[in-house]
């Protein structure tokens, strides 16, 4: 059996996926560099499909999901992204 999701909680029949809560995009970014150690930036949460595509979908820049949606409460306190995983919470 798979892992629950890091944010809505579900075990799906398709399991999880890791997201970065520091883009890997970002990782050779200076500001990034600064701010963050290497073992900061490879921090990931097991998410399940359907919220990491959420995430992607209503965060789109990831400088900004990096910057300022790097914990799992902040992506929660994301207005669309708390709505989208209360809704999907519902869901079976």
């Amino acid at each position: 059996m798979s892992n629950p999701c890091a944010l809505c909680g579900r075990v799906t029949k398709r399991g999880t996926t890791e997201h970065h809560l520091i883009p890997r995009r970002c990782h050779s970014n200076k500001w990034f560099k600064k701010r963050y150690t290497r073992a900061e930036m490879r921090v990931t949460i097991s998410v399940c499909r359907d919220c990491h595509a959420a995430v992607h979908r209503l965060i789109p820049d990831e400088k900004e999901l990096g910057r300022h949606f790097n914990t799992v409460p902040r992506l929660l306190d994301h207005q669309e992204v708390g709505k989208f995983v209360a809704w999907v919470k519902k869901r079976n």
